[in-house]
């Protein structure tokens, strides 16, 4: 009796997955996302150029397919130059919020504000680009204007920063959290002299060579990566956490790795695995009233980033701002807003407050995100639209 139990329930299960791997397949249009990406010299690991994009979004809100500009960016071909004199023209640079490839280019914030300000300051004419790439902070994004933004002579040069900018400008943190050789990082990086003064570094071509080793993977892990890539239903499971690895063995064996480099040394005191990447992804930790110093560090690095462009937008005769990214970044109080206020401050660059702006508007903050991450729907899109056309039109002299 006791084996039948057994074949009864094992059959059900069986009933289950089946029927959920049909249903899947048939109300999912794919199961992998689909990012093809090239290295650019003096640039980094950046999009392939008209190029079809395929982005699942934590494979449950969304499903969105998208195509690259000539630049190798998810944003529309760039206008030409002399357009972009005879206006206001704005770049927005940044990470995955600018990069976006989780909403359709029509809904992306830059050309929602195009839309808004043709409306509300016909007069300033204005035109804008994004240049975003994931997982990269200010000193990584220097490029982004070097190469691609400074072409068109902005009048503005906005900044979009999420806590995680914090830690994606340091090198110490993504060799621990990534694996990544601090000496030979994928993007644009920046290193301290013997007198501890920051340089710029390029990226490293070759960066895969040197990537820290790895842990084996445990055979469940990758018996379940391998289902993942073949069954919908298995896909839909992981979002769900049904299995989850801590990271924790694998970043405290790169910590043992690095503790003695150069760029490292001392800086492991008082530090501390995070218990998983999704805290670290938020920019939690860089929400905590105290730091161990590799935290501190990254706001040193963090600081010489925004800095240099700082530096270049003077040089170049630009407006230069910050937008705060709501969630996960407050206004005053919060500890990350006050660590990226005590870096802009001092240099006279105003912070554009989404989270402000959506307080004094009394929206609910859950509209303007997905279900199952922090990055932003096409509300999200729209409310950051109308925060940067609300420091518009109180300072219209940026564009004049």
């Amino acid at each position: 009796m006791a084996a039948w139990n057994v074949v009864f329930i094992v059959a059900g299960l069986l009933l289950i997955a089946l029927a959920g791997e049909m249903y899947f397949r048939l109300t999912r249009p794919f199961i992998q996302d689909s990012i093809p990406t090239r290295f650019v010299d003096g640039v980094g690991v950046m999009l392939e150029p008209n190029a079809e994009m395929r982005h699942a979004n934590w494979y449950e809100d969304n499903y969105v397919v998208s195509h690259t500009n000539s630049l190798g960016f998810a944003d529309r071909e760039p206008v030409s130059a002399e357009r972009a004199a005879a206006g206001c023209h704005i770049a927005f640079i940044g990470d995955s919020y600018v990069e976006a490839l989780d909403v359709p280019i029509a809904d992306k914030f830059q050309v929602r504000l195009e839309e808004i300000a043709a409306r509300e300051l016909p007069r300033l004419d204005i035109t804008t680009q994004a240049y975003g790439r994931v997982a990269t902070g200010q000193i990584n994004q220097l490029p982004f204007y070097d190469e691609y933004a400074r072409r068109l002579s902005p009048k503005a040069l906005v900044l979009v920063f999420y806590p995680n900018d914090f830690f994606n400008n340091s090198p110490a943190l993504q060799s621990l959290y990534f694996g990544a050789d601090p000496d030979r990082m994928l993007f644009m990086s920046a290193q301290k002299d013997a007198n501890g003064d920051m340089e710029l570094r390029p990226p490293d071509a070759e960066y895969e060579r040197f990537l820290l080793p790895r842990l084996p993977t445990p055979w469940r892990e990758s018996a379940w990566k391998w289902l993942g890539r073949v069954s919908y239903f298995a896909r839909w499971l992981d979002t769900k956490n049904i299995y989850t690895v801590s990271s924790k063995p694998q970043v405290a064996a790169w910590a043992n790795m690095i503790a003695e480099r150069p760029c490292c040394v001392l800086l492991l005191d008082g530090w501390q695995p995070e218990p998983s990447l999704w805290r670290l992804g938020l920019g939690i930790p860089f929400r905590e009233e105290h730091l161990p110093p590799i935290y501190e560090e990254a706001l040193e690095y963090t600081a010489f980033g925004v800095e240099q462009f700082k530096r270049r937008a003077d040089r170049d005769g630009a407006a230069l701002a910050i937008l705060a990214v709501h969630p996960h970044m407050g206004t005053r109080g919060d500890p990350a807003f006050d660590r990226l206020s005590a870096i802009a401050e001092p240099l006279g660059i105003p912070i554009i407050s989404q989270y402000d702006y959506i307080v004094s508007r009394g929206y609910d903050e859950r509209d303007g995100r997905w279900r199952t991450d922090p990055h932003w729907s096409a509300v999200g899109h729209q409310w950051a639209a109308e925060a940067v056309l609300e420091w518009l039109k109180a300072n219209q002299g940026v564009c004049d």
